[in-house]
């Protein structure tokens, strides 16, 4: 877990090498008809900013396979590629080793995860944290698998005990996993190593069981994070996603979705007027996001989301100090950069400020965009506004312990 000093998560001195091999994607990406295109030379980091721009012109499709070549020209696949052995180089898996794609979006990394895991297992049970993301029972009802909610502790992190028994009563059966790295709303991360000891313990041998990772917000913010577990294909995973258009900042929804080469082939099939093959949810790819993902991660480095994602957790330290000075019911989970509060009793300001909401809380999550300024607007105008809507004591702040716990509720009855 994360040390923190005064309440605050600390960042760990980079190792490069302890995590993934310190070198570009492509030194040098060439075009299909040789190393220049309109008479300039195409290099990591220097002109492609203008090049992407230039290429909004096109219409760029990923057909089929990334690591296939098709008979549609007007792709991004080199760049996709380039993309995919970054992320399988920060996941610890070889080269040789996985499949994966760039995904439209979330969600579609979560289709396809437990998609391969439902090919695994034709007749296993999937289990997922009541506060999994919606697109993981929507999964569910799309492949007609058997589906175990389980409990969650007041973080909303995975409850391994109610798993357990969950697990228990369906033995007979292989087991499905989603393992959340940030749920949804209360940023929580399941603990991936208790989840597979309790599978071991519940009689499920790595043969039984298929986990997906839902890394969606902070499954590429967790690798810098100090002594934070880690989400490595060297444990019994099967498969890891993440979002390229939050954490990242990829102008356009996308993702990227990463399993092992051993479970695609039982997905994968030949399409013969592209030339290839494809094991992908969507047929279409959007060959814009590869290019502007493979430009964000030659411009900012290890160094870069290094430092970002110290400024996202020291941020959102700083929010969670401002509401509880406040006297402002608020939480923030462990290696999370999302603010849980309560609820505002304005709509009109929880459209101003855009706040997801659920039952009496909301959240802000802190990115990299974020800056102190805009927190201190933020909290500046949430204390003026709440000032007058509980001046007349007729209306009182709501008890969110069940949400965030005793601890953090400021209401009449926790103070």
């Amino acid at each position: 877990m994360s040390v923190h000093v005064n309440g605050k998560a600390e960042i760990e001195d980079f190792n490069l090498s302890a995590v993934v091999q310190p070198e570009p994607l492509h030194p040098i990406v060439t075009a299909d008809n040789g190393d220049k295109q309109n008479g300039r030379e195409i290099v990591s980091g220097r002109n492609v900013h203008t090049t992407c721009l230039e290429l909004q012109h096109f219409s760029i499709n990923n057909l089929g396979d990334p690591f296939i070549e098709s008979n549609y020209g007007v792709h991004s696949r080199q760049f996709e590629v380039g993309v995919l052995d970054w992320f399988a180089r920060l996941w610890e898996i070889e080269k040789n080793e996985y499949w994966g794609y760039i995904t439209n979006c979330g969600t579609e990394g979560n289709l396809h995860g437990i998609l391969v895991g439902r090919e695994a297992f034709p007749n296993g049970v999937l289990y997922a944290s009541r506060e999994s993301h919606y697109s993981v029972f929507k999964a569910a009802r799309m492949y007609r698998m058997d589906c175990e909610k389980v409990d969650c502790l007041i973080s909303g992190e995975i409850d391994c005990a109610d798993f357990k028994v969950k697990l228990l009563a369906n033995k007979d059966k292989p087991a499905i996993i989603n393992v959340n790295i940030g749920t949804t709303v209360k940023g929580a991360v399941d603990d991936l190593d208790l989840v597979i000891q309790t599978l071991e313990e519940s009689g499920f041998s790595e043969d039984r069981f298929y986990i997906h990772c839902d890394g969606a917000l902070f499954g590429l913010m967790m690798p810098f994070v100090k002594r934070a577990p880690k989400v490595t294909f060297k444990k019994a995973i099967g498969s890891v996603s993440v979002s390229g258009h939050k954490f990242v900042g990829c102008p356009m929804p996308c993702g990227v979705q990463i399993t092992r080469m051993e479970h695609i082939n039982a997905l994968s099939r030949n399409v013969e007027y592209l030339a290839s093959r494809d094991a992908t949810i969507m047929g279409s790819r959007n060959g814009h996001a590869p290019i502007f993902l493979w430009y964000t991660i030659n411009r900012k480095g290890y160094k870069g989301f290094q430092k970002e994602v110290q400024k996202c957790l020291r941020n959102a330290h700083y929010l969670k100090d401002r509401l509880h000075d406040a006297g402002i019911s608020s939480m923030l989970n462990e290696l999370s950069s999302t603010v849980v509060f309560e609820r505002p009793l304005d709509e009109e300001f929880v459209r101003r400020w855009q706040l997801a909401c659920q039952g009496n809380i909301a959240h802000v999550v802190v990115m990299p965009s974020v800056t102190i300024e805009k927190l201190d607007d933020f909290l500046n105008e949430l204390v003026g506004k709440r000032s007058t809507w509980y001046q007349d004591g007729e209306a009182q702040p709501p008890c969110i312990a069940a949400d965030v716990g005793s601890e953090n509720c400021a209401c009449a009855s926790h103070k």
